[in-house]
């Protein structure tokens, strides 16, 4: 059968949580869409005005009763940041009450504030499909009656299935700690998801399991999970359903690698994302090891330049850079195992050292491990001599290297973001 568009140019709203790695995610889907002849727009949250708008992509705020000016805003951000600094030097079964129940709370307070101003957006759109990349879901969508698609950007232990390890448990499959962990999720989430529940039940919709926060789409499922590291299921997903891509790497503008004073040496790039970036002690200790290494190092440090006093010559700092382009030009690179960051690195051939402190980041670490695509190091647990010893084993493992090459020659054939495209376009066929 001829399938054709139902629209020339259809509307597809995207919406992402209020996270750089799921926005800029969506930017790379939305890119996609777009040279398709598509009209991408997104929604988005207080904070994140202006990111999409520099991609060429039209915003829509939702409106916040948040009597914080940007600054206030910011200021409250980096103080919520440091309170929980502390936190993400523990294991992922201690950060359950200290920091994953009270991260929940605080999606939920979003989800509820969202859902007037949501309803109300959605009714002026009228899209022809929503995009969610969040891990909650938002009554107004489920209950707009329009297609939507869910994005898994985080980890793809984010689906349950009796052979993926517990989300956000950084455990093997087949520990033997996984039943307690799970129990004690469950328990630190209890008043959330009790919470989240009562939000469904006002829209009409029906309550989610136990721990559970957001369904299955019954339009389609998208996982950004490549396949050197997916994962065997007990319970195959429906390929009609739930789609994996390569990746989903977004396109960036070039980078030219700065000149350094101690110039020469394979480059290392650093990144531990914006809310790593505040973890300064953790990055100057780190410096101290560099400063001794025969290579040159890029350090992403957000909006913390100035706290940085004595900066090796051979470390090159900065607030931002054009993640996928620099990673594209790196040996190694050391971040805090976002789904995002680990798919770039697999992307473009890159070995990985992560060193997670909270979220699915303890998940890709350890699966980098299983899948020699990398190597995991706890943030606090290092010596001077063991980060040495990492940096220089990675750079030097030509085993490791060739196998990511190989592999990211398949992702480049496969984009994730083209894969997306016309999957989300493929919903509006007939």
């Amino acid at each position: 059968m001829t399938r054709t568009m139902h629209k020339a140019n259809p509307t597809i709203v995207l919406f992402p949580e209020a996270s750089f790695g799921a926005a800029l995610n969506c930017v790379g889907i939305a890119q996609a869409l777009r040279a398709r002849g598509a009209r991408p727009v997104f929604i988005c949250h207080a904070g994140f005005s202006g990111v999409f708008a520099d991609y060429g992509f039209q915003e829509y705020q939702l409106p916040t009763k948040d009597p914080l000016s940007a600054s206030e805003r910011q200021s409250y951000w980096q103080a919520f940041v440091r309170r929980h600094l502390p936190h993400f030097r523990l294991s992922p079964a201690d950060q359950l009450e200290t920091y994953v129940a009270p991260t929940w709370e605080a999606i939920v307070d979003t989800a509820v504030s969202a859902e007037a101003p949501l309803r109300q957006l959605l009714a002026q759109l009228k899209p022809d499909a929503v995009v969610l990349d969040n891990v909650i879901m938002f009554p107004a969508i489920a209950a707009s009656g329009y297609p939507w698609v869910r994005v898994v950007s985080c980890a793809e232990t984010e689906l349950p299935d009796a052979r993926v390890p517990p989300y956000l448990s950084g455990l093997a499959a087949d520990d033997a700690g996984r039943a307690a962990f799970e129990a004690h999720y469950l328990a630190a989430v209890a008043p959330a998801h009790e919470r989240f529940n009562r939000l469904r039940a006002d829209a009409g919709l029906p309550p989610l399991p136990k721990g559970s926060f957001l369904e299955v789409s019954p339009d389609l499922n998208l996982l950004l999970t490549p396949s050197i590291v997916r994962r065997e299921r007990a319970a195959p997903l429906d390929p009609a359903r739930f789609i994996y891509l390569e990746g989903c790497v977004r396109s960036e503008g070039p980078f030219e690698v700065p000149v350094f004073p101690r110039n020469g040496g394979p480059l290392v790039y650093l990144s531990f994302g914006s809310l790593g970036a505040m973890d300064v002690g953790l990055i100057e200790r780190m410096l101290t090891v560099f400063d001794r290494l025969p290579a040159r190092f890029l350090v992403n440090v957000g909006g913390l330049r100035d706290a940085y006093r004595a900066v090796p010559d051979n470390v090159h700092l900065d607030a931002w850079f054009p993640q996928p382009s620099v990673v594209g030009k790196s040996d190694l690179f050391i971040h805090h195992g976002g789904n995002n960051s680990f798919c770039e690195a697999l992307r473009f051939g890159v070995p990985s050292l992560i060193m997670p402190y909270c979220w699915d980041g303890h998940d890709n670490a350890q699966r980098a491990e299983e899948t020699g695509v990398g190597r995991h190091l706890s943030r606090d647990g290092w010596t001077e001599e063991v980060l040495e010893r990492t940096i220089l084993g990675l750079l030097a493992d030509d085993a490791m290297r060739a196998r990511l090459a190989e592999n990211a020659a398949d992702m480049a054939s496969r984009p994730g973001t083209e894969m997306a495209a016309e999957a989300i376009l493929s919903l509006l066929r007939t």
